[in-house]
């Protein structure tokens, strides 16, 4: 997949960027870390610019968020919780539990759009709830391109810093993103006992 992204950066530029990091965001699999990593780096080899290439991937991952938001808003809370009135025993989830996770999200969804940007995967996905919660439109705007751009200025400037050894940034991206998806699984499991003993309570 490297190989095919690069190319396609080395073939069409700034607009090469644009559509690798919209797709990135569509589809997480894609890996940003390649994309910006190895942008940066042809700024030292190309006529490609530190500010250019910075500007098509912030507008690019900012209009994949912005789908995933439209689609997230589209297939709303009532069609989730159709869906988990039917099949939510098999995943131990009622409505309830749809609800709360929902509420939750309106509540402290401010913080976790901003912060999940930092985060690989995570970052791409959590417009889906945020256009769910149906989530100010303009707060969201703002606070994805705050942390995209923090996101994206950092990688492009690591890239264009280490020259030629780009996909070592890679490899330590790699590491990072483990640990993240480590602490986002121990925060999870926290709420799902946290969420057991509050029922359990109730009975």
């Amino acid at each position: 997949m490297e190989s095919w992204i690069t190319n396609i950066m080395e073939d069409f530029g700034y607009i090469g960027v644009f559509l690798l990091i919209m797709l990135e965001n569509i589809f997480p699999p894609i890996p940003s870390e390649v994309i910006l990593t190895f942008g940066g780096y042809m700024t030292t080899q190309s006529d490609l610019t530190f500010v250019g290439v910075l500007i098509a991937s912030t507008l690019g991952s900012v209009a994949g968020a912005i789908a995933l938001y439209d689609i997230g808003k589209i297939v709303g809370i009532k069609r989730i919780g159709r869906f988990v009135d039917k099949w939510g025993r098999f995943l131990r989830l009622t409505n309830e539990d749809i609800y709360k996770a929902n509420d939750w999200f309106k509540k402290y969804g401010v913080w976790t759009v901003f912060f999940c940007r930092f985060v690989p995967l995570i970052r791409s996905l959590i417009s889906l709830p945020a256009g769910m919660s149906k989530m100010n439109f303009w707060l969201f705007l703002i606070l994805t391109t705050v942390g995209t751009f923090i996101w994206n200025i950092v990688l492009i400037y690591l890239g264009s810093q280490v020259g030629e050894n780009w996909d070592s940034i890679v490899v330590y991206m790699d590491t990072y993103s483990n640990i993240a998806y480590g602490i986002i699984a121990v925060l999870i499991i926290l709420f799902v006992i946290w969420l057991y003993r509050r029922k359990s309570k109730r009975k």
